[in-house]
């Protein structure tokens, strides 16, 4: 299999929000059933596209590389081939090093709700570079006509959201949704999985009729706790696009890792030079 069928591969997994890892032989020694240059794609459910050499070895290399994809680490990986006695996964003699490196899935935006303020806020989100998926159970607003940047448009029920879509660790979720009746539909599935930002729109009042409903049903408190409801930061919003602001920035700061504290400076630039982020 040629590496063109491997990056292709890869292409395909990245632009579906799944990711996975590129395996590459990058030195070998002795005796090895493939040598430097060759290439695996490993995608998270553990199936493959090119080989590094089969056998063992190959699949402890599976193995490890679902690891790299979940940590979204780098590793090397050493093989000596000699003897299985030992624990070594082969015998032809030689030895490999192989690089594991993630391909991690684009920052992704889920917007759930395609009223005006899911509109916007898709809008926003793709002019800011964020993959968008857009899900709403009215497909005369979730589609090109009304949302047209958008990646992909899941028309089901807000309770059968979970099981469409695969949810991972760089996917934020906004949920910008027409009552609590949805939102308590749709977040028991949402709050155990993997994505790093759920947020909800609505008042305080409707968030703390929407947690009542939610532990009602069974729903973890703690899990509860992950949520950020009122949705977005504090700049008094009141537009669609203002509001689409509120809720990018809040996603930013997490993806980034900002404070959202206001950047404002009255020091020397002396003490600007020695401020940590001072720019």
């Amino acid at each position: 299999m040629s590496d063109t069928e491997v990056f292709l591969a890869l292409l395909e997994a990245k632009r579906n929000g799944q990711g996975g890892v590129l395996a590459t032989i990058v030195h070998d020694q002795g005796s090895v059933p493939r040598h430097a240059g060759s290439k695996m794609f490993v995608r998270p459910d553990g199936s493959i596209v090119g080989t590094v050499g089969g056998g063992e070895m190959e699949s402890r290399v599976i193995k490890q590389a679902r690891s790299v994809h979940a940590s979204g680490v780098a590793e090397m990986s050493h093989h000596e081939l000699v003897d299985p006695s030992r624990d070594d996964p082969g015998v032809c003699g030689g030895q490999l090093d192989i690089f594991m490196e993630p391909i991690l899935p684009n920052p992704t935006v889920l917007v759930i709700g395609c009223g005006h303020c899911g509109q916007a806020l898709a809008d926003l989100a793709h002019w800011l570079g964020f993959r968008v998926l857009v899900s709403d159970d009215r497909a005369d607003l979730c589609n090109p006509n009304v949302i047209p940047d958008a990646d992909e448009y899941l028309v089901v029920p807000a309770s059968e959201l979970a099981k469409t879509v695969t949810i991972h660790n760089r996917m934020y979720i906004a949920a910008v949704t027409r009552g609590v009746a949805l939102d308590t539909e749709m977040l028991p599935p949402l709050v155990d999985s993997p994505a790093p930002y759920i947020g909800v729109m609505g008042s305080r009042r409707r968030w703390a009729n929407a947690v009542k409903k939610l532990k009602d049903r069974g729903v973890d408190v703690a899990k509860l706790n992950r949520i950020h409801a009122p949705i977005g930061m504090e700049l008094n919003a009141e537009t669609p696009r203002e509001i689409a602001v509120s809720i990018m920035a809040e996603i930013i700061a997490h993806y980034r890792g900002g404070s959202g504290e206001s950047m404002k400076w009255m020091g020397s630039p002396e003490e600007a030079d020695a401020t940590p982020h001072a720019s």
